[in-house]
This record gives structure tokens, C-alpha cells and sequence, in this order.
């Protein structure tokens, strides 16, 4: 059957070699003032709810603590702690509002629900997180709070007071009168010995009230900043996650994909040993026999014998095109000597069903062995998962790649077909089984089937670039 296979090979260049490169962010002075509104409301607020927590905070712990004989002073204890992970979590989201890089919180539910009332009520006393999150509340906030406030608003008041001093203090009465004591004397004094500087005090004094808050509003964005970077290193400290929870989660999730990958070739092994019972080796046992039936007529019947040959010649045919079919599920010589584009098309080639194909891939061979081996099968699987159950008159397959930067690169291949829908990922399927090797590529499926069609799935599977002239490893 005839097949219209239209193939599209973009040239694009790896990321190594991108000749535009987003050029780093410079320190600029400007930039710290774009934030001052956001981080003097994070410092003007700090106290108040600092103060807030406090309060909150000792009365119910200290009211549990003191009915703990008693069984409901136990949850009042617990509900403090939960109140405290209240306070705690209002402070990084308001630290991530002045601006700062966001938090990673610890993982409160890191158990299954299914553990019981008594034990999910009582979790908060086993969990560290709950206890750091009290002493912070409790203790921590409390004084560095009243500490950057008190610094806030002395400096502020500093900037735009001396300022501004020059408009609105001749209309205050400060009942000095013709006192000698001037502090803009004394500063020149002291600064400059023996000078004989005669100015009207009250202009010397406004002009130095003036450069002072001068000065003040100039470092106004460094102290703010540092103000905010302090709460920001405390939070980070107490309020964040353990980098051995990053670990846990590490390791719980190389465990779910090395166990995904290692049903996915169970499986695949299993449909290999039934396809080969089931065709090739069927058809060796009839080729034995057709071989012993020509073994027997040869002398005394030889057309009878011509024709069995005849026969044998086409069941040795069959069962090598069977077995060549069935060799694809691996790495075919096709995909080791001119990469996976070329494979790709090669498998689209095939179909009985015309294939559009779609292929944006690197030119100098970026992606690793393993990953071309999977993604080719997975292709295979997809077109002939169309073609035996889609009743589907055209195939689309489209392969490209992409860098997503803080997570990395990804291959993502997509096979959509116009055929009746209805696909899903039910176990013991042939979806279920590509999701699995997928998952144990720490990768993606997606599966859109409506029912009437049309059905599109895609397959998300990341990978780490081969450096330039490095070899990928055949296996």
C-alpha cells in the first residue's frame, strides 16, 4: 500500500552555539529604588504583625501548655501550632511579595492520609518544621521585627525630614530664641578647626538638616534592601525546607521511575516472547515440517517435492520479515548508523496509512543513545497503535525539541491521527505500557482521545545534551 510520508528537518543549531545569548542582569542603583515601595511596606508591616503573632501565639501555647493535664489542652496545643505555620507561611509570601527569590516550603503532608485521626491531629508534635515555625513566631520575628522596624522608620524619618526641613520648620516655633548651641556649628567646627564661617544659624542649620537627609535618602535603598535580606536569610533558615527533604523526594521519585522502567522492559520482554511463540516460532515449526515432507518425496515425487519448496521458501520469507518487525521494538541499524530523524522516517515509511512527519531535531547528534532507542520505540508504538485500532485515514508525527532553561531540555514527540477516539491508558493496554517506560524516563505522556476522534498523544521525555564531540554510548 502506497504511503505519503512529508518529512521537515529544521537545521537548528544546538544550544551551545546560540549566537544570542541573554546577557546577565548588571547591578544598578536605579533598580534598588523600583523596590523600595514594595520593601518598605514588607518593613512597615513587620512589626505590627510581628507584635500580632506574639500575642497569639503565647496565649494559646501557654493556655495549652497549662490545661495539658486535661485532654482539650493538648489540641489547644496543636492549634497553636498551627496557627504558628500560619504566621510563618504569611511571612514568606510576603517576603516573596517585596521581591525576594521564593522560599521552598517543607512538605506538611509527607504521609499518606490514610494514618488515622489521632495520628494526622497529633502529626504536628513528631514534625521539626511546626516547632521551628512556633520559635520564630514566638521569639525570632518578634525581635528582629521590632529591630528593622525602628531602624525603618528612624531612617525614613531622617531622609525626608531633613529634606524637606527647609519648607515646613519656618512655620514651627522651636523656642530657641538666640541660643548659641547649633549643631551645624559644632559639625564645622569639629570638621574644620579655627574657621571663621559667619552665617545666619537658621540657614546653616536647614542646610545641614539638608545634606544629612540627603545623605539618609541616598542609602535609603541599601538599608532597605538589607533590612528585607535579613528577614530573608532568617525564613530561609528557620522557615524552609531541609535540603534533606529535597534528598527524600530525590531519591522516593529515581525509586518510582527506576521501578516504572523496570516493569516497562519486563512487559516489553514478555510481548516479545509472546509475539515470537506466537509468529516466528510457528512458522519455523511448519518450516520443519515442510522440510521433512521434501526430505521424504524428493526421490519419488519430486514436483510434489518442487512445490513444498516452493511453500518452505515463502514461510522462511514471511518469518524473516516477522522477525525484522519484531527487531524494531529494539535499536535497528538504521537508528545507530543515521540517527533518529532518519529512523523515524524510515518506521513512517512503513505504514499502511499515509504519515505526515514533522522532525525539528539538532544537527550534530545532541541527544543521547538511550533517549533516541526510546523515543524511536515509542513512535513505533504509537503508529501501529493508530494503524490496528484508530481506523484512521492520516497520521501526523512531529519531533522537536526545546530548552525550557531551570528545567532543562526536553524531546517531545507528538502522533496524532483523524481516527473514532476512544484511546485511554487502561493497564494491560498498550498505553499503559508506554507510559511506564516513559515515567521510567522520568518523562510525560499525554493522551487525548474524545470519543469520535481525533486522538493525540505526546510523549515529554527529558535529557541531558551530549557535549560538543562527545560520543554517545550504543546500547
Amino acid at each position: 500500500m502506497s504511503t505519503d510520508t512529508t518529512t521537515t528537518i529544521a537545521a537548528t543549531p544546538p544550544a551551545s552555539a546560540a549566537t544570542t545569548e541573554a546577557a546577565p542582569k548588571r547591578f544598578s542603583y536605579w533598580s534598588l529604588w523600583a523596590k523600595v515601595p514594595r520593601e518598605f511596606a514588607f518593613l512597615i508591616l513587620t512589626m505590627p504583625i510581628a507584635i500580632t503573632g506574639l500575642v497569639v501565639l503565647s496565649t494559646t501555647f501557654s493556655t495549652g501548655l497549662g490545661l495539658i493535664f486535661l485532654v482539650f489542652g493538648i489540641f489547644i496545643v496543636v492549634a497553636s501550632l498551627f496557627i504558628a505555620r500560619g504566621f510563618g507561611t504569611l511571612e514568606l509570601v510576603r517576603l516573596r511579595w517585596a521581591g525576594r527569590r521564593a522560599i521552598t516550603r517543607p512538605v506538611w503532608d509527607r504521609e499518606q492520609r490514610e494514618q488515622g485521626f489521632w495520628r494526622t491531629v497529633f502529626a504536628p508534635f513528631i514534625d521539626g518544621h511546626y516547632w521551628l515555625y512556633l520559635l520564630h513566631g514566638m521569639v525570632i520575628n518578634p525581635i528582629i521585627s521590632i529591630i528593622s522596624w525602628s531602624i525603618t522608620i528612624a531612617w525614613t524619618s531622617v531622609a525626608l525630614g531633613g529634606t524637606t526641613g527647609w519648607i515646613w520648620e519656618r512655620y514651627i516655633p522651636d523656642g530657641r530664641g538666640d541660643q548659641d548651641f547649633w549643631l551645624y556649628d559644632v559639625v564645622i567646627d569639629w570638621l574644620f578647626p579655627g574657621n571663621t564661617l559667619n552665617v545666619d544659624p537658621r540657614v546653616g542649620e536647614a542646610a545641614f538638616e539638608f545634606v544629612i537627609g540627603l545623605i539618609f535618602l541616598a542609602a535609603l535603598p541599601f538599608v532597605f534592601r538589607g533590612l528585607t535580606l535579613l528577614h530573608d536569610v532568617i525564613a530561609r533558615g528557620v522557615l524552609g525546607a531541609w535540603r534533606s527533604e529535597a534528598l527524600e523526594r530525590e531519591v522516593a521519585q529515581l525509586a518510582a521511575s527506576r521501578g516504572a522502567a523496570v516493569q516497562a522492559e519486563d512487559a516489553s520482554l514478555r510481548r516479545l516472547e509472546r509475539d515470537i511463540h506466537d509468529g516466528p516460532q510457528q512458522r519455523l515449526v511448519r518450516l520443519q515440517m515442510d522440510l521433512a515432507a521434501i526430505e521424504r518425496k524428493i526421490d519419488r515425487d519430486p514436483e510434489s517435492a518442487r512445490e513444498l519448496l516452493g511453500e518452505a521458501r515463502e514461510q522462511a520469507r514471511e518469518t524473516l520479515d516477522e522477525l525484522r518487525a519484531l527487531s524494531r521494538g529494539f535499536a535497528p541499524p538504521i537508528l545507530q548508523d543515521r540517527g533518529l530523524a532518519v529512523a523515524l522516517q524510515s518506521v513512517a515509511a512503513r505504514s499502511p496509512i499515509p504519515v505526515t512527519v514533522e522532525i525539528e531535531l539538532p544537527t550534530d547528534a545532541a541527544l543521547p543513545a538511550t533517549i533516541e532507542r526510546n523515543a524511536y520505540f515509542v513512535a513505533a508504538e504509537l503508529l501501529t497503535n493508530a494503524v490496528k485500532h484508530a481506523e484512521a485515514s492520516g497520521i501526523r508525527l512531529t519531533v522537536s525539541t526545546r530548552d525550557t532553561g531551570a528545567t532543562g531540555h526536553w524531546l517531545d514527540l507528538w502522533v496524532t491521527d483523524n481516527g473514532r477516539g476512544g484511546a485511554s491508558q487502561t493497564a494491560g493496554h498498550g498505553l499503559a505500557g508506554l507510559e511506564d517506560r516513559v515515567q521510567g524516563l522520568r518523562g510525560l505522556l499525554v493522551v487525548d482521545s474524545p470519543v469520535g476522534g481525533p486522538t493525540t498523544v505526546g510523549a515529554h521525555i527529558p535529557f541531558a545534551p551530549l557535549a560538543a564531540g562527545e560520543t554517545a554510548p550504543q546500547g
